[in-house]
């Protein structure tokens, strides 16, 4: 048998640190949907995020901007559509997504502002 060949990807380096500032870029906004508020059930809470943020940087950034333990950080990234308006074709931007496992007991409100 021979062995599958490593992943090209960069893993999440541990104890990665995050500037303030840098750490809100990351988190830009909660995701308000009838899926993401179901995930409160499980304690995951949904946020926006750039491109090019690693689930390192992600975990980092929550824990700092909100003061919480985060157990696990699940991302999707979302290709933009090509849409046609009028007859002139156009592409909605990429977006990525991050769901946010918390600690038991911890918790983050995402109606108030931070």
């Amino acid at each position: 048998m021979s062995k599958s060949p490593a992943k090209k990807g960069k893993a999440p380096a541990p104890g990665v640190i995050v500037s303030k500032a840098r750490a809100y870029d990351i988190v830009r906004s909660p995701v308000i949907t009838e899926k993401a508020t179901l995930g409160s059930q499980h304690n995951q809470v949904t946020f926006r995020v750039p491109l090019d943020a690693t689930k390192g940087e992600i975990k980092a950034a929550v824990e700092s901007v909100f003061n919480v333990k985060v157990k696990a950080v699940n991302t999707l990234r979302h290709q933009g559509k090509i849409k046609s308006f009028r007859g002139h074709l156009g592409k909605r931007s990429d977006s990525k997504k991050a769901m946010v496992s918390l600690a038991e007991g911890q918790s983050i409100d995402v109606t108030t502002g931070v």
